[in-house]
């Protein structure tokens, strides 16, 4: 018999309870994975008769530490090249989102760097963020083209994206996001045009996108230009997911309700209303705190969303302009800056934004028949976690039962 076994735990935590709000742990306990799968979640001195650790193939002593399911990052632009370090400068200084594009920066300044990069030198700046991302504890991470604006260059993203996904631990989800920004020279419905007759066609013939997301936002993508692009996703076998009410209440939120589309993410303008809306239509809600923080700007309200017994997903937007690939500072800025409770943001970088992507294995949770992906702190609770917000608490990282990180 072959497994690996995690013991000694002060607290693992294995998933959602009362209502996806509060969590489900064990204390004393143990993790059992077999074929890279969890077989067996209990109090550790029974799993440990069961499942000596000095028979183990791997045997892990988490020591009185607080063991977590592996992190889901549902939300990234983490395949990028270049350098914007300046924009942050030019923020402070004053300059707003909005005014840096305008100026040929943000988005098509990095558009411009990934057209000029070769796919090994994406490739490799994608692993070394991943290789960062998976050091802080996150296991599955869903990653989008849309730094290319043309078919060839997206093509190219989504072809790196699967190919870094062969090889790296992290299990990497490609969503096609041709529709991220409009290229220079180029109207928007002209450029709508070229997203529904050349890019979609040629991305599903390629076969590696799963999601299809848009940036629905004003001097962006309309919410009718938006609702053409994702319904023609659909139609190629491409979910829908949105960037939705960041800067101005569009309508996304709504959008993403009629299309019931896997996640809209964003949501610093959306309404209680839209808010029932996305829950009725089972959407998952995403925040992504480390842009308001980026921006200095304002955050979500959950309140809406708890009224509604409904938790929204948190990720991390990691791209250029938001600089933070990791979860746990999601976390913290998910407590203080938005009001969720300790559990709470636990829950939304794992459980929640496995439901982000429509993952149906178990990712986000430590039991029976979910995927042997753990994160061991050198903490006894995971509220020290999002306490610990300059502090690495990542002592162990296991992907489908091996040690990657230790």
């Amino acid at each position: 018999m072959t497994y690996t076994v995690v013991h000694d735990a002060g607290e693992v935590v294995t998933g959602p309870a009362d209502g996806d709000r509060t969590l489900d742990t064990l204390t004393d306990a143990a993790v059992v994975i077999e074929d890279g799968t969890v077989s067996e979640v209990g109090p550790s001195d029974e799993i440990t008769a069961d499942y000596p650790p000095e028979n183990a193939d791997t045997a892990v002593d988490a020591d009185g530490n607080c063991v977590l399911p592996g992190f889901v990052d549902s939300h990234t632009h983490a395949l990028f090249a270049g350098d914007r370090s300046d924009e942050f400068e030019a923020k402070l200084s004053g300059k707003s989102y909005q005014d840096i594009l305008a100026d040929g920066g943000g988005i098509l300044r990095t558009v411009r760097n990934v057209r000029e990069a070769t796919d090994m030198e994406l490739a490799e700046g994608l692993r070394a963020r991943l290789d960062v991302m998976l050091e802080h504890g996150t296991t599955t991470a869903e990653v989008k083209s849309g730094y290319g604006l043309d078919t060839e260059t997206e093509l190219r993203m989504l072809s790196v994206i699967d190919r870094v996904d062969e090889t790296h631990p992290v299990d990497l989800v490609p969503t096609f996001m041709g529709a991220h920004a409009v290229p220079e020279d180029v109207t928007s419905e002209a450029y709508t045009e070229s997203v529904l007759t050349e890019q979609l066609p040629a991305v599903a013939d390629q076969g590696i996108a799963q999601f299809c997301d848009v940036f629905c936002e004003a001097d962006v993508f309309s919410v009718e230009q938006s609702r053409r692009i994702l319904e023609a996703g659909r139609e190629h076998s491409l979910t829908p997911k949105i960037h939705a009410d960041e800067f101005t209440r569009l309508g996304g939120s709504q959008l993403a309700a009629d299309l019931s589309a896997a996640s809209a993410d964003h949501l610093l303008q959306s309404t209680p209303e839209d808010a029932a809306r996305l829950v009725d239509s089972g959407v998952t809600p995403v925040f992504l705190p480390g842009t308001a923080f980026g921006l200095d700007g304002e955050y979500p309200a959950l309140e809406p969303f708890r009224e509604r017994e409904t938790l929204p997903a948190v990720a991390t937007d990691f791209n250029p302009n938001c600089y933070a690939p990791t979860l746990g500072f999601a976390a913290t800025l998910a407590c203080v800056g938005i009001g969720m409770t300790p559990a709470e943001a636990i829950l939304s970088i794992t459980e929640r934004g496995a439901a982000a992507i429509e993952s149906s294995d178990g990712s986000g949770t430590v039991r029976p028949g979910a995927p042997g992906d753990l994160v061991v702190l050198d903490a006894p609770s995971y509220r020290h976690l999002p306490y610990k917000y300059d502090v690495d608490l990542v002592e162990t990282v296991l992907k489908n039962g091996s040690v990657i990180r230790s």
